[in-house]
């Protein structure tokens, strides 16, 4: 199998726009009890981008995510997806490197797809 985390399709010419809500679905689904901060620490972004994004990006997509609020502190819990929508999971898997290259991230900054997922 080809690792998907850094195939990269030179041609692919992607939306920048689309590219964060990509990348944000994806590590709300990847990452263990991802949280604001996590999210910030990952993609550079400000801590209002994405919570722009998930909550006026993502559900224009059909994309479902709650939080789970842990702890007294409005603040304290995690993101979870629960349904990608529209948004074709294993696409946005397989062209990571796609998106970090028009998100200007390096792909070393994106965790890699776990086999299971």
């Amino acid at each position: 199998m080809a690792d998907l985390h850094t195939d990269s399709s030179p041609g692919l010419n992607l939306n920048p726009t689309i590219c964060r809500r990509l990348l944000v679905a994806y590590l709300i689904e990847r990452l263990p009890r991802p949280n604001n901060p996590a999210l910030e620490d990952i993609t550079g972004w400000p801590r209002r981008t994405i919570q722009d994004v998930i909550a006026k990006g993502l559900p224009g997509h059909g994309t479902l995510v709650e939080f789970v609020q842990q702890g007294v502190r409005n603040n304290d819990g995690y993101y979870e997806l629960s349904d990608w929508g529209s948004i074709d999971g294993e696409w946005v898997r397989a062209h990571l490197a796609d998106i970090a290259r028009v998100l200007e991230l390096a792909p070393d900054q994106i965790p890699a797809p776990d086999s299971g997922v």
